[in-house]
């Protein structure tokens, strides 16, 4: 199916809107509000034990036969890179190595952070020895990463676009860094110099981060509609239309990509997995929810990253379903009522995911049973229940899950036994998961600066 060609359309509008989304569904975790506005209360209370049913009905617990049972992951490795949003083209990137006792190396100034207006969507990646990141205005700067080092930086901004937006993200391949914008373009800069290679107009804007394999560059819109493009040219390969959604959240899944087939999740809650020389669709599933009990389950958006793990995908849906599927059948083989906005992470026999709920749960990749549940600080204040926390991750490094939080907070996680291993300030919140290479972590803060711990 193609998608329209000509001159680009404004997108100030439908910003706005996913602008207005995204303020949303922040609001909806701060429950506590609720009393602000209604008032406290009566003072005298009716007795007896008080059950929330909305936290009961979302509240997960261990498999008693797991209880006692070992977790033996594979041995952490060391990558050189990350050359794409999730690690690699298939989001799989098991045990990684970094140092046991990290500390703060260089920190990088990454230009504009941000604001009411703006977000950071995109995550950094790292290759060549180097890292480069996109700000809040689709500015994209380039460092060294041994010293953190400012090489270049590229403002992408059209000429007639002003820079309130919501950017993309950016992947690696073969000298070139690819980066998909909210001014609905594909580009293609010189990785060593930040000249542009190429330049693709798309048909509406892209809060997805783009994912490259073999030559190939797959970007997903905000209307659900899919392009491949040629690596070395932009050329239009093949492209799909799906089901466009009046409401979603802010953010998207980039493609994963192995063995031949690109696996592509749509905010309408669909999965599809195509060829990836000619876009024929293998199969599709639906991961929206059956129980529309919350707020939440009525949005079956697919905002973190399906993974692609020895022809297995494993893929979870805002709307609270966690799924595992064939890669070749399509046939579902298990399924979960877990909802998530974060990607999973799969490492051995196990997966590790951070829930709508604020909880890291470890799971069973051959069935989907639970090993442990961690619930992590729902509130920067927990007295008065203030400041709710939005956490990001988790990122398995050195026997330690790695989560980070809108409080400026990153937290490390036993991944054996899900106890709080230890804490490190950061000098501001974070909104995009951390990233490893070359035993080094790196973070993304909401002002741009990124961080390098070694």
């Amino acid at each position: 199916m193609r998608g329209n060609r000509g001159t680009r359309p404004s997108w100030a509008p439908l910003l706005r809107r996913v602008v207005l989304l995204a303020t949303l569904a922040a609001a909806l975790g701060a429950c506590s509000t609720w009393d602000r506005w209604m008032g406290k209360g009566e003072k005298e209370k009716l007795p007896g034990k008080r059950i929330s049913v909305l936290l009961q009905a979302s509240q997960l617990t261990p498999d008693p036969k797991l209880a006692e049972t070992d977790i033996l992951l594979p041995a952490p490795v060391a990558n050189p890179d990350w050359p794409q949003a999730g690690g690699y083209a298939n989001h799989a990137m098991q045990h990684l190595d970094a140092g046991t006792a990290l500390k703060r190396a260089w920190t990088g100034d990454g230009g504009t952070g941000a604001s009411s207006g703006r977000r950071i969507t995109a995550m950094p990646i790292v290759a060549d020895g180097r890292v480069f990141i996109m700000d809040a205005t689709a500015d994209v700067t380039a460092f060294n990463a041994a010293d953190g080092k400012h090489l270049w930086e590229a403002d992408l901004t059209p000429d007639d676009e002003d820079d309130d937006h919501i950017g993309g993200g950016l992947a690696y391949e073969d000298g070139r860094v690819f980066v998909t914008t909210g001014f609905a373009e594909v580009i293609a800069l010189d990785a060593k110099t930040g000249a542009v290679a190429w330049r693709k107009p798309v048909n509406s804007p892209m809060h997805t981060p783009p994912t490259v394999r073999g030559g190939r560059v797959f970007a997903l819109t905000v209307d659900n509609h899919l392009y491949a493009l040629n690596a070395h040219t932009g050329e239009m390969l093949w492209d799909f239309a799906g089901i466009a959604e009046t409401a979603s959240l802010l953010g998207g899944a980039s493609p994963a990509v192995d063995g031949g087939v690109v696996v592509a999740a749509f905010s309408s809650g669909e999965l599809l997995a195509f060829r990836v020389e000619n876009g024929h669709v293998l199969w599709e599933d639906s991961l929206a929810s059956v129980r529309r009990t919350t707020v939440a389950s009525t949005l079956s958006q697919i905002r973190g990253r399906p993974v692609i793990d020895r022809d297995r995908v494993i893929a979870a849906s805002y709307g609270g379903l966690t799924v595992a599927i064939d890669l070749r059948s399509g046939r579902r083989i298990w399924e979960r009522d877990i909802g998530s906005m974060e990607s999973p992470w799969v490492a051995g026999n196990y997966i590790f995911m951070l829930t709508n709920d604020g909880e890291i749960v470890c799971l069973s990749r051959e069935q989907g049973r639970i090993y442990w549940v961690r619930a992590l600080p729902r509130y920067e204040d927990e007295k008065n229940k203030e400041d709710p926390i939005t956490w990001t991750g988790p990122v398995l490094v050195k026997d330690r899950l790695l989560v980070a939080g809108s409080n400026g907070v990153a937290m490390a996680v036993s991944p054996y036994t899900g106890r709080v291993l230890g804490n490190e300030k950061l000098p501001d919140g974070v909104s995009v998961p951390p990233v490893v290479a070359n035993r080094t972590v790196y973070f993304m803060s909401d002002d741009a600066d990124v961080l390098a711990y070694r």
